[in-house]
C-alpha cells in the first residue's frame, strides 16, 4: 500500500479545504467570519436547537470558550439564545435567518465537492471509501 501517497493527499485535502474555505469566505457576504466563527455555526445547525454544552463538546472545546464565541455571533447576528419554555434556566442556541443562509451555503459547498468526489465512481468504490472514512473517523476519534 502507498502510505506516503495517501498521506500526502490527506494533508492536502484537508489544508486545501481549509483555504478554500477561508478565502471563499472572505470573498462572500460573511466576510464578517472566521473559519472558526463558521464552523461553530455549522456545529449549531440548523434543524434542532442545542445547549451551550452540547455545541462544546461536538467542537471539542470548553463551555467557557464556546460562550465567548458565542457572544461575538449573537452580535453579529448570527446566533440566538432561546430560553427554554419548559425550563428558563435552560438556553439553547440556534440561528438567525443570516445564520441560516451561511449554514446553507456552507452545506452546499460540501454537497458539491462530496458529488464530485463520487463522480464517475461505481457502488463498490463508494462502499470502499465509506470504509476508509469510516475507519479514519474511528481512529481520530481515539484522539479526542
Amino acid at each position: 500500500m502507498e502510505l506516503e501517497t495517501i498521506n500526502d493527499y490527506l494533508v492536502s485535502v484537508f489544508n486545501d479545504i481549509l483555504t478554500i474555505e477561508e478565502s471563499e469566505l472572505k470573498k462572500s457576504q460573511f466576510n464578517d467570519l472566521s473559519i472558526t466563527e463558521m464552523h461553530t455555526i455549522e456545529a449549531i445547525g440548523m434543524y434542532r436547537k442545542k445547549t451551550t454544552s452540547e455545541v462544546a463538546k461536538e467542537l471539542s472545546i470548553t463551555v467557557g470558550t464556546l460562550t465567548i464565541a458565542i457572544n461575538k455571533l449573537v452580535k453579529k447576528d448570527y446566533v440566538e439564545r432561546i430560553r427554554s419554555e419548559d425550563d428558563r434556566r435552560v438556553v439553547k442556541l440556534g440561528l438567525t435567518k443570516k445564520g441560516k443562509l451561511l449554514f446553507r451555503v456552507h452545506q452546499h459547498f460540501h454537497r458539491e465537492m462530496v458529488k464530485n468526489i463520487l463522480n464517475g465512481m461505481e457502488k463498490p468504490e463508494e462502499e470502499a471509501l465509506l470504509k476508509a472514512l469510516k475507519n479514519l473517523h474511528t481512529f481520530l476519534q481515539g484522539y479526542k
